[in-house]
C-alpha cells in the first residue's frame, strides 16, 4: 500500500479541491470531532495532513500525524517548511508504529475500510485504542461500503467512481476512482477497498474496548448548498459515500 500511495500522492493532494470533499467530508468529519482547543491529536492514516492542519487551525494543542506513505509525509512536511504549525508527522504503518503517547482524541480518515479481514480491521481498532486516554474519543471516517451496487452510479457526477465486480461479502473487494479537473487536466487515482459488514465493525470496536459506538450520515455545509444548490447534493445526502464514526475507549 505504502508504494501505491507514494506514486499517487501529488495527485491525491489535488483532490482536496473537489466540492464533495470540501463541503461534505471535511464539514461532517470536524463537526463530529468538536472543539480540539488544548487537546491532543493522533491523526492515523494522516495522508498529506489535510485534515491534520484543519484541526492545528482550529487550536489542538499537539498534533501527530502517521502515515504508511512516505511521499505523503513528506508532502505534509513541506507544508511545515513553507508555513510551520508544530505538527509531527511520522512515516509508519498504524498496526506497526508502536506505542506514541496517550491523546484526547484519535482519527483516521478512510482508514479502516483497507481492512481485508475482521482479523485486521481488529488489530487497526487495538492500534487506535492504545493511543486514547480513558474517556478518549475515537472519531473516523469510512468509505460506505454498505452502499448497494446498484446505486453506485450516483456519486460520479462528484468525480467518484466504484467497481466491484461481485456480490459483497466479507473480504470482497471494491475499487475506488476518483476524479478532479485541474487546470484543465483529467486527473484520476484508483484504489481498493475492502467489504466488511457493519457488524464486523462493531465487534472489532467493542474487542478493542471501545463502547458508545455511533454511526453518522454525511452533512453539507451551508456555504456548499449556497454555492451549488441543494439539488445538487440530494444524491450525495439519499446514497451516502461515507459515513462518520465515533466511540468513546
Amino acid at each position: 500500500m505504502a508504494a501505491a500511495y507514494d506514486d499517487i500522492a501529488l495527485q491525491f493532494q489535488k483532490l482536496n479541491k473537489l466540492p464533495y470533499r470540501l463541503y461534505g467530508e471535511a464539514y461532517t468529519y470536524l463537526n463530529l470531532i468538536g472543539d480540539v482547543a488544548g487537546k491532543s491529536i493522533l491523526d492515523l492514516a494522516c495522508g498529506e495532513g489535510f485534515f491534520t492542519r484543519l484541526l492545528k487551525l482550529n487550536g489542538a494543542a499537539r498534533l501527530v500525524g502517521v502515515d504508511i506513505s512516505a511521499k505523503m509525509i513528506e508532502l505534509a512536511r513541506l507544508e511545515e517548511t513553507s508555513g510551520p504549525k508544530k505538527i509531527e508527522y511520522i512515516i509508519g504503518d498504524v498496526t506497526e508504529v508502536g506505542f506514541l503517547g496517550s491523546f484526547d482524541l484519535v482519527l483516521s480518515s478512510y482508514l479502516l475500510n483497507y481492512a481485508s479481514t475482521k482479523e485486521q480491521l481488529l488489530k487497526m481498532c487495538q492500534a487506535i485504542a492504545i493511543h486514547l486516554k480513558p474517556g478518549g474519543r475515537f472519531v473516523g471516517l469510512n468509505n460506505n461500503l454498505e452502499l448497494p451496487r446498484e446505486f453506485y452510479h450516483k456519486h460520479e457526477k462528484y468525480g467518484i467512481s466504484r467497481k466491484c465486480a461481485q456480490s459483497l461479502k466479507e473480504g470482497t473487494p471494491i475499487t475506488l476512482t476518483l476524479t478532479i479537473t485541474d487546470d484543465g487536466e483529467s486527473i484520476s487515482i484508483s484504489f481498493d477497498n475492502y467489504y466488511l459488514s457493519k457488524a464486523t465493525y462493531e465487534w472489532a470496536l467493542m474487542s478493542a474496548g471501545f463502547k458508545e459506538i455511533c454511526w453518522h450520515q454525511p452533512t453539507i455545509s451551508p456555504e456548499g448548498i449556497q454555492k451549488f444548490g441543494f439539488e445538487f447534493w440530494q444524491d450525495y445526502i439519499d446514497y451516502p459515500d461515507m459515513v462518520g464514526i465515533t466511540c468513546i475507549k
